[in-house]
């Protein structure tokens, strides 16, 4: 659980360094021009990000299903080389899919505007705006979403629904209880992973929405599951509660 939470943070920190500089740099200094390959570096490595987040969710669900479901092999089955290759594997993917969109947008050489409504580089955004057939790109988008979101929400949608039919069946309500605490943390966090996501992504093929719509959910959907997470494993995890007591306390004794 502790290397899950250790990969989704370094993906959650990898996220808001591709974003956070250029981001502030607009709102701040009012930087808004960008080299079009520097985009395209931005783009993706904030969509790989992403990508990464949503297997490593799928590994802790998985994890969590071994936990609850099959919990004296647990340990058997999760060993360090597989826990190993699971993130190698996720990292693969995410680089792979997410390398298409760039090439892609690279293939394209007439713009008939040059100004993008957002704070990063989004993908439709910048493919938008282009003159040329951009099916492909469209297509290509679609096919990248499908694979990585959708494959890994219905697996882990799965997961929790084996794990909750296992949960019920238990005779103790502490017992139910305890079962549950171990994965509220994780649920909300998928919910708001995901919500956000398809609202971000969906925004886009629907023509009748405002350019202010796609602006405000692809910043919440970049935003806003970083900045939760980890309030929502702290809350949940009694050992990083004392970790965070004891770092409140040596601060407090120096300036005292």
């Amino acid at each position: 659980m502790y290397i899950f939470l250790a990969v989704l943070a370094a993906t959650d920190i990898g996220l808001c360094a591709a974003i956070a500089p250029k981001m502030l740099a607009i709102f701040w200094f009012k930087s808004c021009s960008m080299a079009f390959d520097a985009c395209l570096a931005q783009l993706f490595f904030i969509y790989a990000m992403k990508c990464m987040e949503s297997g490593i969710l799928l590994a802790m669900a998985f994890d969590r299903y071994l936990a609850i479901c099959d919990p004296l092999r647990h340990t058997c089955i999760l060993t360090p080389s597989v826990l190993v290759c699971m993130i190698v594997a996720v990292a693969i993917r995410a680089t792979v899919l997410l390398g298409l969109l760039p090439i892609l947008i690279k293939r394209l050489h007439i713009f008939h505007y040059i100004l993008i409504a957002h704070s990063y580089c989004e993908h439709m955004a910048v493919v938008k705006l282009s003159t040329e057939d951009i099916q492909v790109n469209k297509a290509c988008g679609l096919f990248v979403a499908f694979t990585i979101l959708g494959f890994d929400m219905i697996f882990i949608l799965v997961s929790y629904v084996l794990i909750f039919q296992v949960v019920f069946r238990l005779q103790q309500k502490e017992a139910q209880l305890k079962a549950f605490n171990t994965c509220t943390a994780q649920i909300f966090v998928f919910l708001e992973f995901y919500i956000l996501a398809f609202f971000s992504f969906f925004s886009h093929h629907f023509e009748h929405v405002a350019p202010s719509t796609h602006f405000l959910l692809s910043t919440i959907y970049l935003l806003v599951p970083p900045a939760l997470n980890p309030i929502v494993y702290g809350v949940k995890n009694k050992i990083i509660q004392k970790c965070v007591a004891q770092i409140s306390l040596l601060n407090y004794g120096s300036q005292q």
